[in-house]
């Protein structure tokens, strides 16, 4: 790999090109944002070139697409070159299918890198962001990874820390939908509903209502592509949750409350 072109040079993009530099990358790292977008990883170091995507379509063997779910979708059809072509989009059934209508000439591997931060941007872009961290791959088929092509994509993840897991699109999504958009959304309905209950902040509250409530702070415009393009797995999550919390009403005051609280604690303590 001799050109690697970044569209959307934010907190993931800018990490995964400064990442890719502190690996021992040596080719040029092109980036494709909006000027100020563009200016900021210059000045950050994260990339050398800002192009628009037409130049670094020609010219690219690797095409990071680290934009939102939406401009990604709008992105694909215009990558008509014979490279590799990857996402880190936080839902893939319907990037890969749109992928797999659209892109003719290149290969395109879906992935999810499990890493983030509360903040956005390059100015917070982390050489470190994946280390140690889960990144999903998304095949549609799983010859999709013996490719030239696709080895070299997952040594440089292997390369940068990233731990490779491979799944298929829908069952991502259907996880995903459960560890992510289900506790996105329960913090959400959380906040208001203490803004109705309680009519603003109170200051009887203890360390952990801001715990329950970190996911509040999120903007819808981050999570509206996430709710269209996951809406079925998401209702479901939402469903099987409600039933769970029917459920805990329904076993208040009885002893089978302890043995939820037994297992809810054996689950958290295997996640950590």
């Amino acid at each position: 790999m001799d050109t690697c072109a970044i569209a959307g040079v934010g907190l993931i993009g800018g990490s995964f090109a400064l990442a890719l530099k502190k690996a021992g990358f040596r080719g040029a790292v092109l980036g494709v944002d909006h000027p100020e977008a563009a200016a900021a990883a210059l000045a950050r170091g994260a990339i050398d070139e800002a192009v628009p995507l037409e130049a670094a379509v020609e010219r690219a063997d690797l095409i990071y697409l680290a934009q939102p779910i939406g401009a990604i979708l709008e992105t694909l059809p215009k990558l008509d070159a014979p490279t590799f072509i990857t996402d880190a989009g936080s839902t893939k059934t319907a990037i890969v299918n749109r992928a797999r209508e659209t892109v003719r000439r290149a290969q395109f591997l879906g992935g999810h890198p499990m890493a983030g931060k509360a903040v956005s941007g390059v100015a917070n872009a982390d050489a470190d962001l994946f280390a140690g961290r889960t990144y999903v791959l998304t095949p549609r088929d799983p010859a999709e990874l013996e490719t030239p092509a696709a080895r070299e994509f997952r040594n440089w993840l292997e390369a940068i820390g990233a731990r490779p897991v491979v799944v298929a699109p829908e069952e991502h999504d259907r996880v995903v939908a459960a560890t992510s958009h289900l506790p996105q959304l329960l913090s959400t309905a959380l906040a208001g509903f203490l803004a109705e209950r309680l009519g603003g902040p109170s200051p009887i509250a203890g360390p952990g209502l801001d715990d329950m409530l970190r996911l509040a702070g999120s903007p819808y415009e981050l999570w509206r592509d996430i709710l269209e393009t996951n809406a079925a797995q998401i209702d479901e999550a939402l469903r099987d949750f409600a039933a769970a919390l029917d459920r805990l009403r329904g076993e208040l005051l009885s002893v089978e409350m302890r043995a939820a609280f037994q297992a809810a604690n054996r689950f958290r303590n295997s996640t950590r």
